[in-house]
């Protein structure tokens, strides 16, 4: 009795082409893993991907601190307590300026101390006895002559106050803002009392304004 061959059925068709096409697939758990331990292109051989993460992030810090760095501009507050402290300093003198000029002109009481110290040593020369040309010079005209001095050094100290005010902003560090108008005002009304007290001072001394008593005027 012949049998004929069986068929495979549809079951057994579908079984062996997967199974086909699962052995001709590549295996790709073999040939890549996990994506973060894949490490870049060019990566020295021996680094792990966390040691490329610390990198770029150590780059990137560095970067950043040079960009802080360039950025940088000067402290605006720090100019402005600078530029305050300068300008206290400079009006302070301004004011000393036409301290010293007023001083000059109306007299200072050393001015007054070392006129009577002279009128005292004339009179110590003179009490011996003395020609009258001789008593006025001593007694009179060595205290005129002082006064006028210590009150010609006022006048002259007012005029270097003042001039190194107005010359200050030119010498040192700039400054971003201009010398206040009323530190410029003092300091040249210093300056200009200064010069008149020099002017009547040298008038003083050299007896221009007012001439010495004579002694022929004093016997007559």
């Amino acid at each position: 009795m012949n049998t004929t061959p069986s068929t495979p059925t549809t079951d057994d068709t579908e079984e062996k082409r997967t199974a086909d096409e699962t052995a001709a697939a590549p295996d790709v758990t073999k040939t890549a893993g996990p994506t973060e331990d894949a490490v870049p292109e060019g990566v020295a051989p021996g680094v792990t991907p966390s040691d490329v993460t610390a990198m770029d992030v150590d780059a990137t810090d560095a970067a950043a601190e040079d960009g802080l760095e360039t950025d940088l501009e000067p402290d605006p507050f720090a100019e402005a307590e600078a530029a305050a402290a300068s300008g206290v300093g400079t009006g302070a003198a301004a004011v000393v300026s036409a301290g010293l000029g007023i001083v000059s002109l109306s007299g200072a009481w050393t001015g007054r101390v070392a006129a009577e110290r002279e009128t005292l040593m004339g009179q110590i020369k003179t009490s011996g006895g003395g020609s009258a040309a001789q008593q006025i010079s001593e007694i009179y005209g060595d205290a005129w002559h002082s006064t006028a001095l210590v009150n010609g050094l006022f006048a002259l100290l007012a005029l270097i106050v003042g001039v190194f005010v107005l010359v200050r902003p030119a010498f040192g560090t700039p400054s971003l803002r201009p010398q206040a108008g009323w530190v410029r005002s003092v300091a040249v009304a210093g300056i200009t009392l200064g010069v008149l007290g020099v002017l009547i001072s040298v008038g003083m001394y050299f007896d221009l304004f007012v001439a010495m008593p004579s002694a022929a005027a004093a016997g007559g």
